[in-house]
Formats: structure tokens, sequence, C-alpha cells
């Protein structure tokens, strides 16, 4: 039967698909973990204005969000990813 290979061939396709989304999300979650600990180890904890950041500073390249988490006030930080969010 010549359904057998096709089969097996868009299986396979499947199978290498969802890995490499979920590798794609684990990378996603471990920058996620790499965000919360720099700014819990700045600034002590995550209050709901940090919380309520994150999100808009995973929308910058970790290359230009880390040196921002490293040098900006926390009240910077609000005060920028705030007003991105309002836009």
């Amino acid at each position: 039967m010549r359904l057998t290979p096709l089969y097996q061939q868009d299986k396979e396709q499947v199978r290498q698909e969802g890995r490499q989304e979920g590798r794609q999300e684990g990378i996603k979650q471990g920058e996620r973990l790499v965000v919360e600990n720099l700014l819990q180890v700045r600034f002590g904890s995550l209050d709901n204005e940090l919380q309520a950041i994150i999100e808009q500073i995973f929308e910058l390249p970790p290359a230009e969000f880390t040196p921002l988490l490293m040098q900006l006030s926390r009240e910077e930080l609000i005060a920028r990813f705030s007003r991105n969010r309002d836009k």
C-alpha cells in the first residue's frame, strides 16, 4: 500500500514539529524564569507592578531587555514598560 509510507512520513513530521514547539516553549519558560529571578534579586520581590510588565519585557529580544533589567531602577522599568503596554 502506498498510503503507509505517506502516513509514516506525516506522523514523523508531526512528531518533529511537536519537539520543536516543545523546545521553543521550554526556552520561553527559561527566559521568563531568568527575568523573574533577576527582578526578584534586584528588587526583593515581584509585586503586582513588576509582574504586570513581564509580558512587555518579553516583546524585546533578550539582548535588549537584559541590560535594561540590570541598569534601570524599579521605577524606570515600570514607567518604561507600562507606557508600552498602554499603546
